[in-house]
């Protein structure tokens, strides 16, 4: 199949930030793209040859958008998985696969597929509602604290909270849910592996990521992760191990905890260019957007290695603050060596809406974050 400067069609569903950057691959290439959203202001609306808004979750949408393209491909989870797996029938090439990513929807499921499949994970159990959850812990002994997870639709920090005493369930949806062991971990790590449909493999440089006590998001990424080399070795091979147990095309990120005994626990995945790969645009030979095309489009995977050092800096709308948005200190930022800024095309902020990032490039990774530190605390994501 003729990829470049053809009629040949590649759609995305979803059109928010992941698109947008995954776009500008697509243009490099000169790929034509069709992207559907529900929203009119859609990130990704600009950078493609043509959008269609629509409701992603919607059967006859999500069917009635994927019979006009050759490949399709997905920048976030919820989608009608049954409208992917009828237009799999009908020949048109989907990735990431649907019976994989109807798997990863539901934490549930998820969880009890790396069980399945002898992939360490913390201890867990599933629980249908809310109320089966809370008579078990009426007639059980349970050990306090642990970890509550919604089983679907949860992202960026949201439908996750620790529980320390029964009270702490109390206005929590009452719906599928899982609750998993507290892991006394010392690091929150991601590998990133693409596999192409011939079944060739590459893993980026594992990444230490660091979070936001109160919200639960990413603060910053760091490549390389400050780990030993044999728990670099592990991350990949683990990493590499969840992908071939999904059969799994195109882009998988897999989160792991590091525990104080360097043992590692995946913790979920996401099938689909991650938070925690932004850094490779300025830092890697590939960028994670490109890898995701070669994958989806059965071409030779692109060399993973860094050219240097890279650390990531989320930014996302400041506390108290909520209307059209203003990027105070943003040319301070720019000022500074190896800074480069990406705005996702929001209008719009609120508290800890994720508004864009900031990578830093540096021999140093010590140097690298030290200039992240810098950039966290000058830059703020402000309304008018």
């Amino acid at each position: 199949m003729t990829y470049f400067s053809s009629d040949f069609t590649l759609g995305i569903l979803g059109g928010g930030q992941l698109g947008k950057m995954l776009l500008a691959e697509t243009q490099k290439w000169d790929i034509q793209t069709l992207v559907m959203d529900p929203s009119d202001g859609a990130p990704a609306r600009v950078g493609a040859h043509a959008f269609i808004k629509g409701d992603l979750m919607d059967y006859e949408a999500v069917l009635n958008f994927g019979r006009k393209v050759n490949v399709l491909t997905i920048e976030i989870e919820n989608v009608n998985v049954a409208a992917l797996k009828k237009l799999e029938a009908e020949g048109v090439k989907v990735f990431p696969k649907p019976d994989a990513l109807q798997i990863i929807q539901s934490k549930a499921t998820q969880k009890q597929f790396y069980a399945d499949h002898a992939l360490p994970t913390a201890d867990f159990q599933i629980f249908q509602s809310l109320t089966d959850l809370k008579e078990a812990l009426s007639s059980a002994v349970f050990s306090y604290p642990f970890v509550w997870k919604k089983a679907r639709f949860g992202y960026d920090g949201f439908g996750v909270k620790v529980i320390k005493k029964l009270s702490d369930l109390d206005h929590l949806p009452d719906e599928c849910c899982i609750i998993e062991a507290l892991i006394p971990f010392k690091n929150e790590l991601s590998v990133i592996v693409a596999r192409n449909a011939l079944g060739e493999i590459k893993t980026f440089p594992v990444v230490e990521m660091e979070f936001h006590p109160e919200a639960n998001q990413v603060e910053y990424v760091i490549c390389p992760a400050r780990i030993p080399e044999s728990v670099r070795v592990k991350a990949q091979d683990i990493a590499v191990r969840v992908a071939k147990a999904f059969d799994f095309v195109g882009l998988l990120a897999v989160e792991m905890f590091q525990t104080q005994t360097d043992d590692l626990m995946v913790n979920e995945v996401a099938p689909r260019p991650h938070n925690s790969g932004h850094y490779s645009i300025e830092a890697s030979v590939t960028s994670q957007f490109e890898q995701h095309l070669r994958a989806i489009l059965n071409l030779p995977l692109g060399d993973t290695s860094s050219l240097c050092a890279g650390v990531m800096v989320n930014l996302v709308g400041a506390e108290g603050f909520s209307g059209d948005v203003v990027y105070e200190g943003i040319e301070t930022i720019m000022s500074m060596p190896g800074v480069t800024p990406h705005l996702y095309g929001k209008r719009q902020t609120r508290p800890f809406r994720k508004m864009g990032h900031v990578t830093i490039v540096h021999q140093e990774v010590s140097e690298a974050r030290k200039i992240a530190e810098q950039v966290k605390s000058t830059i703020r994501v402000i309304a008018t």
